[in-house]
């Protein structure tokens, strides 16, 4: 089945109710849309979810122009159009805005063989299973009060979620941190899950500190303590700590995870979907991190990684941050702490054709 027609929409998703993320205030989710057509009339469609407008149109030309290239490309051969899309944006790559000009048009491609296949997309990669456990990830952020944190904690319990992350690093001490720890478990219950994220906030010393006093109060593990790119830091503290030490939604490459797990420097390596390019690279990674005994979990876009993670036996959580709800005619559902992945064919998804043509800019 060959490609006929590649379409790219850049979608300004107003929020209901804006936060502040990293010292930014978030008021719009941005959304380049790519969609995929067959001669024989299959439609598949993928996206990217950005937090500002900040270079999102150039992006969205860059999607529109890789996505010409596909046309007359197989839909079922996803590694020959990765490959050439990558190419023809290798001189300003590899990876940044390359990787995510091509994962929009990457996912449209499977959601497209998935529905010419009559199958959803977590079996098409392997169908380990058909959920994933999935994690709480809005509400908990570093400017809430413990009274706060607690109040999210119990919605989040209520929704039916066993797991769920805060955002820490902005505390004075270590000791202040647990408290925000133990606000969030006294109102969840000891039976859920509690990640805790400091957004590369911290230094050697400080993480080293905050982590042996989280460590005691039963995280599940520890994410970004220290800068991104700071391999031999996170060896370090992965080799003096015992919580897992959770990196990887900053790298671009396969030589990236290859360079982080080859070295030990994380226990719970985390994917953005984004960032590495689509479906293709993205099981790349999940199969090298399988070899290096390594689980993998999603971050962010919850109702396409839950295909990913459930799809192979290595996979770990999914990220709940429900970012294109507004575009879509539902939301993957939730049952006993595990995002249920759904099956229909390719993503299982539909959009919302009114709200892509309101929020089309």
């Amino acid at each position: 089945m060959r490609i006929k027609e590649v379409v790219v929409d850049l979608l300004k998703v107003p929020l209901q109710e804006p936060y502040v993320a990293v010292g930014k205030k978030i008021t719009d989710y941005w959304h380049v849309l790519a969609r995929v057509r067959t001669a024989d009339g299959i439609e598949g469609f993928g996206y990217v979810v950005l937090l500002s407008d900040s270079l999102v149109r150039p992006l969205a030309d860059a999607t529109r122009e890789l996505g010409q290239l596909m046309v007359g490309m197989s839909i079922f051969e996803a590694e020959a159009v990765w490959a050439k899309l990558n190419r023809a944006g290798d001189w300003v790559g590899p990876g940044g805005m390359v990787n995510y000009a091509l994962a929009s048009l990457d996912i449209a491609l499977w959601d497209a063989a998935g529905k010419a296949a009559g199958q959803p997309l977590y079996r098409l990669l392997g169908g380990f299973r058909d959920r994933a456990p999935t994690y709480a990830s809005d509400d908990l952020w570093y400017s809430h009060t413990l009274d706060q944190l607690a109040a999210a904690a119990r919605r989040h319990r209520d929704k039916g979620f066993l797991a769920m992350k805060l955002r820490i690093g902005n505390e004075a001490t270590p000791a202040g941190e647990v408290g925000r720890v133990l606000a969030v478990r006294e109102a969840a219950g000891d039976d859920v899950r509690i990640l805790v994220d400091a957004t590369e906030l911290w230094d050697m010393r400080r993480a080293l500190d905050a982590g042996r006093a989280l460590q005691e109060v039963g995280i599940h593990w520890l994410e970004d303590p220290i800068h991104h790119q700071d391999i031999a830091g996170f060896a370090r503290m992965t080799n003096l700590l015992n919580v897992p030490i959770a990196t990887g939604e900053h790298l671009y490459n396969l030589s990236d995870f290859t360079q982080l797990l080859s070295t030990r420097a994380t226990g719970a390596a985390i994917i953005d979907l984004a960032r590495i390019g689509g479906v293709t690279p993205w099981r790349r990674v999940a199969g090298l991190a399988q070899a290096f005994n390594i689980k993998v979990s999603g971050h962010v876009i919850p109702e396409v990684h839950v295909h990913l993670v459930a799809a192979v036996p290595n996979g770990d959580l999914v990220e709940y941050v429900p970012r294109s709800e507004r575009i879509l005619r539902s939301m993957p559902k939730i049952e006993k702490g595990q995002l249920v992945a759904p099956d229909g064919p390719g993503l299982g998804l539909e959009l919302d054709a009114a709200a892509v043509r309101q929020f089309t800019v």
